[in-house]
């Protein structure tokens, strides 16, 4: 017997409150692929996996159905905020320092500036032979874009998963890699 994925051959129409299997393609606004999604994941409405924009849009949606947004910084990744950016001296840094790696605002090494915000995730950006570039922006921020959604699949969110908030994917929200880098515990 095959198994089917939990939404197949079902109907329901996507509400506030459930599971919704997504395909994409995330454009900026000159037509530039940012992002493509061709095996669909899932995500739980009315919990921290979408955005506000997004789970309004799919509202009444149900599989099959194709939703096209554009979506202004503000209701995506947030309009870019300099402040967010910060100078470290770069002996707080492992050797095996790459641009791209992230850091969690709650991780960064001892001694780096105490004004930099706990909450965020901080992704190198530059690397020189006295400071790294530690940009707290999501690497979106600023950017107006185009999101092409395919539904496809709906289905109820078990008391587990709504007890969660989340299903664990982080597309919409800039999250620091848990596997520790060699050289060090706090890098990410």
């Amino acid at each position: 017997m095959i198994e089917l994925y939990p939404w197949d051959n079902c109907r329901m129409k996507i509400t506030p409150q459930c599971v919704v299997a997504l395909s994409w393609v995330l454009k900026d606004t000159l037509g530039e692929v940012l992002d493509e999604l061709d095996e669909p994941v899932e995500f739980l409405l009315g919990g921290n996996d979408l955005l506000a924009k997004i789970e309004e849009s799919l509202q009444g949606h149900e599989a099959g159905d194709k939703v096209d947004l554009h979506l202004e910084p503000e209701q995506a990744f947030g309009d870019y905020d300099e402040n967010f950016v910060f100078l470290e001296p770069r002996n707080l840094f492992p050797a095996e320092l790459e641009e791209g790696m992230t850091f969690d605002g709650q991780a960064l090494p001892q001694g780096s500036n105490p004004e930099t915000p706990q909450h965020l995730i901080y992704t190198v950006t530059d690397i020189y032979p006295e400071h790294v570039v530690l940009d707290g922006n999501h690497p979106l921020a600023g950017i107006a874009i185009r999101l092409s959604l395919v539904v496809e699949g709906v289905r109820e969110a078990s008391v587990d998963e709504i007890g969660q908030g989340s299903l664990g994917t982080g597309f919409f929200k800039l999250e620091a890699d848990e596997s520790p880098q060699p050289g060090s515990d706090t890098l990410h």
